[in-house]
C-alpha cells in the first residue's frame, strides 16, 4: 500500500473482553488521529461491522478509558463471519465506510477472520487480547496480567477462610483450553495441586492421596486450583469430601477474571501494542500479528502465527510441582 493513501483505519473488539483493550482502542485512536488519519470505531466486533455499527472517533472519545475494564466499543462472537458470504460482506462494508485498514483486538478466532479480510483486499493487523495468554507467537496477551492477578488476590482470601475451617477448598480459575492462569495462580498462591488440562492425568485418587498425607503430615488446609476445561468443580468437591472425610467447598471465579481496572503492565503493553498496529499499517503492512517476544514488541504474519501450537513449559510445570506436594519427593537427577 501507498503510505499517501492511507487515509482511514477502523479499530474493533472481538471474541471475550479483556482488561487492557480499552488501553489499546485508545492507543489506535489517538496515534492515528497524530498520524493525519481518520479513525472509526467498529461497535460489537465482527457482529457490528456486518451491521454496520461503524462511528466516527475522537481523541475525546477515548479521554478516560484507560483505567476502564472491559472494551468501551463492546464484543460479541459472530458466526456469520465464519463463513465465506459474512467475510466477503464484511469486506464489502470495509470499502463502503473508506476504512483501508483495519486493527482486529482479540483472540485466534479473531485473527482468522482478519486473515480472511486481508485475503480479501482489508489490510489487517491483529493485537492479541484475551485473558488466557494462549496465543502461541506472543509472550504476552492484553488482559492477561490483570485476570491472573485478580485471581491470585481472590485465592488468597479463599485459603484465609479455608485456614480457619480446615478445609479443603478447590478454586477453579479461566481457561477452557489453556491452564497458564491456573499454572501461575498455582505458584503465586502456593497451591497444594493444580489442575489444567494439558497435564492432568483425572487421576482423582492420587489427589484424595495428596489430600489425606498433607493432613497426616499437620497441613490444616489444602488448595487445588482447577482450570474451567476441567470443571465440575462442585461434584469434584463432594466426592473428595466423601473420600477423605474433610470438609471440602469449591469456589468458581469466573467472569471476575475478566472485569476491574487493569495492571499498568496490561495498560502500558496494550498501548504500545496499538501504536505498533497504526504504524504497521502507515509501512504498508498488512495480515500481520503484533507480539511480544524476549523484551521486544514485534510483528508475525497472521497465517505464520495461526499455524503456531503454543505448549505448556515443562520446567515451570514441574516446578510448580516441586514447590506444592511433591517438595520432599524430587528427584535428585534433576537437581
Amino acid at each position: 500500500m501507498d503510505e499517501k493513501k492511507l487515509t482511514t483505519i477502523g479499530v474493533l473488539t472481538s471474541g471475550g473482553d479483556a482488561p487492557g483493550m480499552n488501553a489499546a482502542i485508545r492507543a489506535v485512536v489517538r496515534r492515528g488521529l497524530s498520524s493525519g488519519l481518520k479513525v472509526k470505531g467498529i461497535q460489537k466486533g465482527y457482529s457490528g461491522l456486518l451491521n454496520e455499527e461503524i462511528i466516527d472517533m475522537t481523541a475525546k472519545d477515548v479521554s478516560d478509558t484507560i483505567e476502564r475494564g472491559g472494551t468501551v466499543l463492546y464484543t460479541a462472537r459472530c458466526a456469520e463471519m465464519r463463513t465465506q458470504a459474512g467475510q466477503e460482506r464484511a469486506a464489502e462494508i470495509c470499502r463502503e465506510h473508506g476504512i483501508e485498514g483495519l486493527v482486529v483486538i482479540g483472540g485466534d478466532g479473531s485473527f482468522a477472520g482478519a486473515q480472511k479480510l486481508a485475503n480479501l483486499g482489508i489490510n489487517t493487523i491483529g493485537i492479541p487480547g484475551t485473558i488466557d495468554l494462549d496465543i502461541a507467537c506472543t509472550e504476552y496477551t492484553i488482559g492477561f496480567d490483570t485476570a491472573v492477578n485478580t485471581a491470585m488476590e481472590a485465592i488468597d482470601k479463599v485459603r484465609d477462610t479455608s485456614t480457619s475451617h480446615e478445609r479443603c477448598s478447590i478454586i477453579e480459575v479461566m481457561g477452557r483450553s489453556a491452564g497458564y492462569i491456573a499454572l501461575w495462580c498455582g505458584i503465586a498462591n502456593g497451591a497444594e495441586d493444580v489442575l489444567i488440562t494439558e497435564k492432568y492425568d483425572y487421576d482423582e485418587q492420587k489427589l484424595v492421596n495428596h489430600i489425606i498425607a498433607s493432613r497426616k503430615a499437620g497441613k490444616k488446609h489444602h488448595i487445588i486450583i482447577n482450570a474451567e476445561g476441567i470443571g465440575h468443580s462442585e461434584a469434584m468437591a463432594k466426592r473428595i469430601e466423601a473420600a477423605t472425610g474433610i470438609e471440602t467447598r469449591a469456589t468458581i471465579l469466573g467472569h471476575m477474571q475478566r472485569g476491574g481496572s487493569p495492571t499498568c503492565k496490561d495498560r502500558v503493553y496494550a498501548s504500545m501494542m496499538g501504536a505498533m498496529a497504526v504504524d504497521l499499517l502507515l509501512a504498508g503492512k498488512t495480515c500481520r500479528v503484533v507480539g511480544y517476544r524476549h523484551g521486544d514488541f514485534v510483528d508475525f504474519d497472521i497465517n505464520e502465527a495461526l499455524a503456531m501450537k503454543k505448549n505448556v513449559d515443562d520446567y515451570m510445570w514441574e516446578v510448580c510441582n516441586s514447590l506444592s506436594h511433591n517438595y520432599s519427593k524430587r528427584s535428585s537427577a534433576m537437581l
